[in-house]
């Protein structure tokens, strides 16, 4: 296994507007993040992951980008961008951006040019199609709207876009348009970043012919299309592989097989992926899923490539809410998923506010949801007939909204996130769950999230060990070990709320007799139940042994 620092970095993603607004005007800003570096530091983190920060409508929360060397003037200026990368460099850390290249705004340049007539010299950079006699040109459906195509009256045509209308595809068919954005990319790292997240980056090659789909709900045949990999290597030959950087790919749709494809150490496209067979996949706790899902990752890529564990994002609710115990375990079951994310093979990735243990959110009305997927989901639903009050219910667990709340400082007014009005309400449990109230407490989450991280540092056996499922059959625990170099960790771990017997395996037998306990989420003064061979583990309990 080729070791890299990217491979032994954690990343705190930053979702700025939501972090710290230093400006009152309710909005986060990159100086209330140059605020916080310090804090981010204490953490123990290597990498920050700053979501879209460039000129912006914002229909998409910065996903929908006008200008790719303008920052939004929401977040701040140029040269408050430079300062904050070079106070980021001097704490010893690194800083990647979103590269949003599958789509642009409608209110980008290169748009307005190549919607103003079908003889513009931009007019292919963007996707137009004719429609049929009674419609649009296929049946395809978007991430967040009935169809992919949108009729332009100016000059009689469909114009494609997998998101909103507001975000037109860019057509990566075009030479001349994939050399601006590969110029645009050198732009960026030129000034010093550290590296890429790159946003939906397996949607850029589209299906040859757009052919009505058998299935249209089932929206795969946006992703993963032939040319993907022409794209990503001849970006990766261009621009990537000339900086010392990290390059994480969005990549929806896929399987373990084919996202080695991507990431293969010698495929020379990208380090590493985000695939969600977890986020996308399983609404609710599945632990013989997960179990699967981790098997199959981890046996695809055990000799080459490289994964990335997450349970949350700005995209997925939080994951205590979704997938632990947000009520009487909350603080349990939040070290506990922290733990797996930590110890399972690849790259973890610390959501703001989840060091604390930060909760999702229901709002009352839909009035004060932010989220263009779920508004517009839930405009659709109720033009089919459905009740307000069912359908607000039913989109409320999933919303991106639940992990785009301000962050919880303190239990001032706003959670300390602003002194204006927040663009965004403030979880109300702000006052019980906020980082000065976790800072101050010896057994918190954020102090136990600072103890899995300094041992990733200095035990390569969280990094680059050998995993093996020691849990087969087992419903509510999930347990395994990973082995480097004659060192071997066995990791334990009770998802439920009932206290759970665990009967260790039978080749760990002869190897518990100097058993030490590395952590756990809850005391536990001895290891003599391990000696045993037989560990009862209370609700949401985590541990860790060294063998």
């Amino acid at each position: 296994m080729n070791r890299a620092w990217w491979k032994e970095a954690v990343v705190y993603q930053v979702y700025w507007r939501s972090f710290l607004d230093a400006n009152g005007d309710g909005i986060g800003d990159l100086e209330g993040l140059m605020l916080k570096l310090d804090y981010i530091k204490s953490l123990g983190i290597d990498v920050i992951w700053l979501n879209p920060i460039y000129e912006s409508p914002d229909k998409d929360n910065g996903y929908d980008i006008a200008d790719y060397y303008r920052i939004m003037a929401k977040a701040g200026t140029m040269e408050q961008f430079k300062q904050l990368l070079d106070k980021v460099h001097e704490l010893g850390m690194k800083l990647i951006m979103d590269l949003v290249v599958n789509h642009t705004s409608e209110q980008h340049a290169w748009f307005e040019e190549s919607r103003s007539s079908v003889d513009n010299p931009k007019r292919d950079w963007y996707i137009w199609k004719p429609g049929k006699p009674d419609g649009p040109p296929n049946n395809w459906r978007s991430y967040f709207e009935p169809s992919t195509w949108t009729y332009d009256e100016r000059t009689g045509q469909y114009y494609f876009h997998s998101f909103a209308k507001e975000q037109p595809d860019l057509n990566w068919e075009k030479p001349e348009l994939r050399e601006e954005i590969y110029r645009m990319m050198r732009f960026w790292l030129d000034q010093g970043i550290d590296g890429f997240r790159m946003d939906v980056i397996n949607l850029l090659a589209k299906l040859e012919g757009f052919p009505d789909a058998e299935h249209p709900d089932n929206i795969d045949y946006l992703g993963n299309n032939p040319g993907i990999h022409e794209y990503l290597q001849e970006m990766n030959q261009e621009v990537l592989q000339h900086y010392d950087i990290m390059t994480v790919g969005e990549i929806p749709f896929v399987t373990p097989e084919d996202g080695l494809l991507y990431v293969g150490d010698n495929r020379k496209e990208l380090h590493t992926l985000f695939h969600f067979q977890v986020a996308d996949d399983m609404p609710t706790w599945d632990l013989k899923r997960y179990k699967e899902i981790q098997e199959s990752w981890y046996e695809a890529f055990r000799h080459e490539g490289w994964n990335s564990q997450f349970l949350n994002n700005h995209d997925h609710t939080r994951q205590v809410s979704r997938y632990g115990n947000d009520g009487q375990y909350r603080v349990q079951s939040a070290k506990q998923l922290a733990t797996m994310i930590h110890t399972l093979p690849g790259t973890p990735y610390v959501f703001q506010g989840e060091e604390i243990g930060m909760t999702g959110v229901r709002f009352s009305s839909i009035d004060e949801y932010h989220d263009i997927a779920m508004k517009n989901k839930y405009k659709e639903e109720i033009g089919k007939g459905r009740a307000p009050d069912e359908v607000l219910h039913s989109l409320q667990p999933l919303s991106r909204d639940n992990s785009r709340t301000p962050m919880q400082w303190d239990s001032s007014k706003h959670a300390g996130f602003t002194e204006g009005r927040p663009w965004m309400q403030v979880n109300p449990n702000y006052e019980e769950i906020n980082v000065e109230r976790d800072l101050a407490a010896q057994d918190s989450i954020f102090a136990y999230y600072q103890q899995l991280i300094a041992l990733r540092k200095t035990h390569a056996v969280m990094v680059y060990g050998d995993y093996r499922d020691q849990s087969a059959g087992e419903e509510h625990v999930y347990a395994y070990s990973r082995s480097l170099d004659g060192e071997t960790w066995l990791v334990m771990l009770n998802h439920s709320d009932r206290e759970q017997s665990y009967r260790l395996p039978a080749s760990f037998a002869d190897r518990t007799t100097n058993a030490r306990l590395i952590i756990g989420n809850l005391d536990r003064s001895t290891s003599d139940e391990v000696r045993e061979g037989t560990l009862r583990l209370r609700p949401y309990e985590a541990l860790i042994y060294s063998l």
